[in-house]
């Protein structure tokens, strides 16, 4: 059973019909507003000309500070395990990632709060993080909310797993969907031209699927 209420419900002729929760609202919006305040630089509505440049040497995910690189301010080191994430390469990057966020999260709103919807969201994108500090080999800039994303999707096939474990059914819808997104990665690392970060979607899946069972560890029996 769900934590709280969910505030993103209206009755609507006499049956309920889900609207995007306001934590969701929140992330899109942060993410949003930064994307077109960068879009506003690049069109040189303000700041300096390379306005998107200094987002990401300021915000992005440099693994080179992790290995000696004189930061910008201070903790920039470690506060680049969650700023990273709230940074997009341009539109199309913000809009795949903004749309794939409102599916995820209503499914893992079903399952636990708002609160804990956050806490999870946090941890994968610290998750993703660390997956690209041990894993990645080039020095490049790693910006986007694909890490938690992945996080998000690693938590609900953790939960799909438990609850069919404990209701004795078969796994394969859940080895199959692993595979699916394992696929998934290769098929973008290469039509990307190899410049997919996806050790941060495998630090991020492994993140949400270990958080998932910490906070809702008990399977959904019927």
């Amino acid at each position: 059973m769900k934590d709280d209420m969910n505030d993103g419900e209206v009755p609507d002729g006499g049956a309920w019909r889900r609207l995007p929760h306001p934590a969701v609202l929140a992330l899109i919006g942060v993410c949003v507003a930064i994307e077109l305040a960068l879009q506003l630089g690049d069109h040189g509505a303000f700041g300096p000309g390379r306005f998107r440049q200094v987002a990401y040497e300021y915000g992005g995910f440099w693994p080179g500070l992790l290995k000696g690189w004189t930061e910008n301010y201070p903790f920039q080191p470690w506060l680049m395990f969650v700023s990273y994430g709230f940074l997009h390469s341009g539109l199309l990057h913000l809009t795949v990632n903004m749309i794939t966020l409102f599916v995820l999260a209503e499914a893992v709103l079903d399952r636990i709060s708002a609160t804990k919807f956050l806490l999870l969201y946090v941890a994968a994108t610290v998750g993703g993080g660390l997956g690209h500090a041990l894993l990645a080999v080039s020095y490049q800039p790693m910006v986007g909310a694909s890490g938690a994303l992945f996080g998000l999707a690693g938590a609900i096939l953790a939960w799909e797993y438990v609850d069919r474990f404990t209701l004795r059914e078969r796994l394969w819808p859940v080895a199959r969907a692993v595979i699916l997104l394992l696929a998934l990665n290769v098929v973008l690392y290469y039509a990307m031209n190899r410049s997919l970060a996806w050790q941060a979607h495998l630090g991020g899946f492994l993140t949400g699927w270990m958080a998932a069972l910490l906070i809702d560890p008990r399977g959904r029996a019927e």
